[in-house]
C-alpha cells in the first residue's frame, strides 16, 4: 500500500488572514486613491458578503465571513461580520477612503454590526439604503378540495 502521508496545515489567526488577503489585492489594484466610495453589504441568515466598490460599481475589494475561515453556523454569525467588515475598512483605509455611501441586501444578523463598525472605525455614511427585495403580490391559493 505504501506511506500514508499527513500533512499539517499551519493555523494562521484571523489578523494574519486578513493582512494577507490586504496585501495580495493591494499588489493586485492599482495605486489610485479613492476618496469616496460605496460599501454593498450582503447580510443572509446563512453569510455575510461585504464589496468595496468605486462610485462608478467597479469592485475594489471584496470579503465575506466564509473567506476569512469561519465555517458553518458561525458564518452567519454578528462577530463574523464585523470580522468581515474590519477586513474592508482596512483595505478602504489604505486607499484613503473618508466618505462612504451603504448599500445592505438581506435580513441576516450581521447587516447592523457592520454598519456600526464603519461608523466606529471613522468613516463619513453619508447615505444608508436598503434595497432588500420586498415580495408584492401573493402567490394564487389552490382550489378547494372536491371530495
Amino acid at each position: 500500500m505504501g506511506k500514508k502521508r499527513i500533512v499539517k496545515k499551519r493555523g494562521e489567526s484571523v489578523e494574519e488572514q486578513i493582512q494577507a488577503r490586504i496585501a495580495k489585492a493591494r499588489a493586485k489594484s492599482s495605486k489610485k486613491k479613492l476618496h469616496s466610495a460605496l460599501v454593498h453589504i450582503s447580510s443572509s441568515y446563512n453569510n455575510t458578503l461585504i464589496a468595496l466598490t468605486d462610485e462608478e460599481g467597479n469592485a475594489v475589494f471584496q470579503s465575506s465571513s466564509g473567506a476569512l475561515g469561519f465555517r458553518g453556523s458561525k458564518k452567519g454569525t454578528p462577530y463574523a461580520a464585523t470580522r468581515a467588515a474590519e477586513d474592508v475598512a482596512s483595505f478602504a483605509q489604505q486607499l484613503g477612503v473618508k466618505d462612504i455611501d451603504i448599500r445592505i441586501k438581506g435580513i441576516g444578523s450581521g447587516r447592523e454590526t457592520v454598519i456600526r463598525f464603519f461608523v466606529q472605525k471613522g468613516f463619513n455614511v453619508r447615505s444608508i439604503k436598503d434595497l432588500t427585495p420586498i415580495p408584492h403580490g401573493i402567490p394564487r391559493l389552490p382550489k378547494p378540495r372536491r371530495v
